[in-house]
């Protein structure tokens, strides 16, 4: 086959950037190798050398709420929160708290879902939304559910005005949005544990606290779609409203954030997301509801109770998910001028005439207002029998996986992570943050990692990092091929980015049922955790990126003569690169969140260290750890941005 059209491969790296890069590599090589040559301080950041980090941030702690009095400030706050707790607690399940009301009938809930559903996406939606609550009162989860959407009621409004207000300050004064840019990086790249400490100092524990630290969690997505949704408003509507004699003031109400709906939409859906997610964890700090009843039968190794609740919790994630992705692309109904209020609003009458059906039955039939625990149903002992049976099943497989992955693959790579000098491997990501970005990759790698030997806590930072990049390492040899395969056909892609799409709505708690259930308590176990959710993102990126190849070049190509295979190295997968180094991207940070979570079940790095600390209200060592995951996170967005960029510069010259 002669003359296929197909993109020219990369130019290679300038000499000068191939030789300083493999020089410094060689260098670390060399050190590895020496180490018995080494002084005792290059092989190991000596005691008196580290950094009194947590030291430091444990006084400005104590400053700021002791000295200038912020904990009056934060405590303030939390009343209010409190107070607005209080009442959809009493609204939701009944606490006694004002207005006194009482528990609303599940009944004319699951009814009012429905009709959301309805009004947004029609009968699916509708289906979904009320099914949903109906699964939730006849399994008898009632209380703990609705524990867990009283807070999400109250902290996404909250996350959703604050991360407006902030956007829009970003967008109007350029030098706050250069502050605040890399504050909101820094925050994404923090673990979940990191936001729980210094609330459980300032607030407590317990519904409240739960509530703040969702709240200060899900804001950095909405303030970055509010500035992404402002500048993507056409200057023509600005233009427009300026003829019209609006003020600054009506611009910014009337036309600008009109104008970016869709994408402030997406944000308050992310919110919401972030927020569930958030809330479940911070079963930690004394939240109750499902997460806190989930992590109780976790420890407890009830496989089938554990399924039940997390089957509620995926069905709340994607009904939440999906009715908030509806709202954000449903465009507003346009009546006729002369349609009467009634023809207007048939859907909300309606609705009316249904919550008063489901509040007059509820009171004839109290089963429709609450469902009591005794009378609920269960599958949790046919779910028990069944993964009993399949456990049994595979129960060689896993032992053999287990035994073969702990021995020959996880403890040779921990022991090879410890045993490496801490220089080696700094001069290392030297060489590799060299090859993305020049010397300013270099010495941001090697400040990345440098600051976490400063911390002191370099041995627990390599068996994160080793547990990471094994489990990105497994993902890819997945996800990769699974990509591939998906985007073949439309009918493939459509089905595989839809299951990729629900996946990505679970929060991180969901995935450590079923690999306890097949691995038990062990590191094997986390491994399987992080692959499953670092393959999500891997997958989907590989499909779009695809897809995404122009039909033009696939068109030149074909006629060309080139086979599938020759299509697929030399054609698709170079331009889909940049595309699938996005999915790798978020690999490595979601792989980051989840060995931190999944320390619950038993691991010797960061994520336990950070739950110690969690469980001592410890701010400086929390920070100091978190800060050291953020550190890696960062590093990696900054190497794969580096190599996307400049992939993507050779391409463009090729």
């Amino acid at each position: 086959m002669t003359d296929i059209a197909r993109p020219e491969a990369p130019s290679k790296s300038p000499p000068s950037t191939l030789q300083t890069a493999s020089l410094l590599f060689g260098l670390a090589v060399a050190l590895a190798l020496g180490k018995a040559f080494l002084p005792a301080g290059l092989i190991r950041l000596p005691d008196w050398a580290v950094v009194p980090f947590a030291n430091w941030f444990n006084a400005g702690f104590a400053f700021l709420r002791d000295d200038l009095g912020l904990i009056h400030v934060t405590r303030a706050f939390a009343d209010m929160v409190q107070w607005c707790l209080d009442v959809t607690a009493n609204l939701l399940y009944g606490k006694a708290r004002w207005p006194r009301i009482g528990a609303i009938p599940w009944s004319v809930i699951a009814v009012s879902a429905a009709f959301a559903g309805y009004a947004l996406g029609r009968t699916r939606l509708a289906l979904l939304c009320g099914g949903t609550f109906v699964w939730i009162a006849l399994m008898g989860q009632w209380q703990w559910a609705m524990e867990t959407l009283s807070v999400i009621v109250v902290a996404a409004p909250f996350s959703v005005l604050l991360g407006l207000v902030t956007g829009v300050a970003a967008w109007r004064w350029p030098r706050f949005e250069s502050f605040l840019n890399p504050a909101l990086n820094i925050a994404q790249s923090l673990p979940h544990f990191v936001y729980m400490i210094p609330v459980v100092v300032f607030i407590g524990v317990g519904p409240k606290a739960g509530a703040i630290v969702t709240i200060i969690f899900s804001v950095p997505p909405m303030i970055r779609m509010t500035l992404l949704g402002l500048r993507k408003v056409p200057e023509e509507v600005i233009e427009g409203g300026k003829m019209s004699g609006a003020s600054r003031w009506q611009l910014l109400t009337r036309v600008r954030i009109p104008t970016a709906r869709s994408e402030i939409l997406i944000g308050v859906n992310q919110v919401i997301m972030q927020s569930l997610a958030m809330v479940v964890l911070a079963s930690f700090i004394g939240m109750p509801g499902l997460g806190q009843k989930l992590l109780q039968l976790l420890q407890a190794l009830r496989i089938g109770l554990s399924i039940e609740i997390g089957i509620t919790i995926v069905l709340l994630a994607v009904m939440l998910d999906r009715l908030s992705k509806a709202w954000a692309m449903h465009q507003p109904t346009h009546h006729p001028a002369n349609a009467s209020w009634a023809g207007r609003h048939r859907l909300l009458l309606a609705w009316l005439g249904a919550v008063v059906v489901a509040l007059v039955l509820s009171a004839m039939v109290p089963y429709l207002h609450i469902v009591p625990r005794s009378q609920a149903l269960s599958i949790a002992g046919p779910l028990d029998r069944l993964m009993n049976g399949f456990i049994e099943l595979v129960t060689p497989l896993t032992q053999f996986l287990r035994w073969f992955l702990i021995t020959w693959v996880l403890i040779p790579l921990r022991d090879f992570a410890l045993w490496l000098p801490y220089t080696a491997l700094i001069l290392a990501l030297a060489a590799l943050g060299w090859t993305a970005a020049g010397l300013r990759g270099a010495l941001v790698c090697a400040a990345a990692f440098g600051l976490i030997a400063l911390t002191g806590w370099w041995d627990r930072a390599m068996i994160t990092a080793y547990t990471v990049s094994f489990s990105v390492f497994l993902a890819c040899l997945i996800g990769l091929p699974l990509g591939i395969w998906g985007a073949r056909t439309e009918r493939r892609a459509q089905a595989t980015l839809l299951i990729c799409d629900s996946l990505q709505t679970f929060p991180s708690f969901i995935y450590l049922i079923p690999v306890i259930m097949l691995f038990g308590v062990n590191d094997v176990a986390v491994i399987s955790a992080v692959v499953v959710v670092a393959l999500v993102p891997l997958t989907r990126y590989t499909i779009e990126g695809l897809r995404g190849v122009s039909p033009e070049l696939v068109e030149a190509a074909e006629m060309s003569g080139a086979n599938r295979r020759q299509m697929l190295w030399h054609v698709r997968l170079p331009i889909a690169l940049p595309t699938i180094l996005v999915g790798l991207n978020q690999s490595v940070m979601f792989s980051l969140f989840m060995v931190i979570i999944a320390a619950f079940i038993g691991t010797q790095d960061l994520g336990q260290e950070m739950q110690r600390a969690l469980s001592t209200a410890d701010v400086g060592k929390g920070l100091v750890l978190g800060g050291a995951v953020a550190a890696m996170g960062l590093m990696a967005d900054f190497l794969i941005r580096g190599w996307s960029q400049r992939y993507s510069e050779r391409h463009s010259r090729g």
